[in-house]
């Protein structure tokens, strides 16, 4: 009889257990729920205030006059001959630093990982990327200056030992060549920290596939590899694009206004100088907001695309 009554209260004390994990599980659920909402909730905040509002008021603006009337004058004056120009030397500048920084960078982070060197380079030349990918601003213009101004390190340096008078031969670190040259200071590092992931995906069972099978090492390079890591290195160089061609201190710092790029105009229209036409600057920010975005989206797009091939 009692073992009766204990297996009888044992079942009811197990099922008014059951129902009542049942009942807190869904509880549970929603508190999870709501606590990863409140987790990434800072992040929607910036997102909100720094990105999504001043796109839009950028938006509104570039479409109004100084009174606040619609109009499209300001995308016209966009194909003003001065404009134009700013926006050319803005590409050829992006360009220029994108193209060098992917082929130079894609070649340290190959001798990192694919060749045979010591140890200690990999982690060396990473911790180095890190910082110098995000130096930039007035103090690398202000380092630049002194290595390679007129009277800097390293322009003295050539001139006292080895007689080459740097500027004589035309450069100047006020130019397209000289601001071209400071880029690649953060543009190769960044290179590098992309593009050694896609380098570390490639299987060392495709390269002793194609040993096996008598290939050559180009024939691996070619057939192999560059298929699979130039979605990659592409994506990386639209990166490295849309990275210089939003650069503003930088520029603004070396070359002050003797070298005639989209933001440094852009600065110009909004801070209230001579030139100052605020929503003129505002078509400016939107034509670059374009540019970077279009950039942007071809890298995401062709990250996917690598992803997919290495899986």
């Amino acid at each position: 009889m009692t073992g009766s009554l204990n297996m009888k209260s044992t079942q009811l004390d197990g099922g008014f257990l059951g129902g009542a994990q049942r009942y807190h599980a869904p509880v549970r659920r929603l508190a999870l729920g709501m606590a990863n909402w409140i987790a990434v909730l800072p992040f929607f905040m910036f997102a909100l205030l720094f990105l999504i509002l001043p796109t839009g008021f950028l938006m509104v603006g570039a479409f109004q006059d100084p009174q606040g009337h619609f109009t499209l004058a300001n995308f016209r004056d966009l194909f003003q001959p001065g404009v134009l120009d700013a926006y050319w030397i803005s590409f050829k500048v992006s360009a220029a630093s994108a193209i060098g920084g992917a082929v130079i960078g894609s070649l340290l982070a190959w001798a990192a990982v694919q060749g045979r060197l010591p140890a200690w380079i990999r982690p060396t030349l990473m911790t180095f990327s890190g910082v110098a990918s995000n130096f930039a601003g007035v103090p690398l213009a202000f380092a630049f200056i002194c290595t390679l101004g007129r009277v800097g390190l390293v322009t003295v340096l050539l001139k006292k030992y080895a007689g080459i008078n740097l500027y004589s031969t035309g450069f100047s670190i006020l130019s397209f060549a000289g601001l071209t040259l400071t880029y690649l200071y953060f543009q190769i590092p960044l290179m590098v920290l992309i593009v050694t992931p896609a380098l570390d995906g490639l299987k060392r069972e495709w390269r002793e596939a194609c040993d096996c099978l008598g290939g050559t090492s180009s024939q691996y390079w070619r057939y192999v590899a560059l298929p699979v890591l130039w979605p990659s290195v592409l994506g990386a160089t639209l990166l490295l694009f849309a990275n210089s061609f939003g650069a503003v201190a930088t520029a603004y710092a070396l070359t002050g206004s003797s070298l005639n790029i989209v933001t440094i105009l852009l600065y110009a229209q909004i801070r209230g100088d001579v030139l100052h036409n605020q929503n003129l600057g505002y078509a400016l920010a939107l034509g670059m907001i374009l540019v970077t975005g279009l950039s942007n989206g071809g890298y995401i797009w062709l990250r996917a695309r690598a992803e997919r091939g290495r899986r």
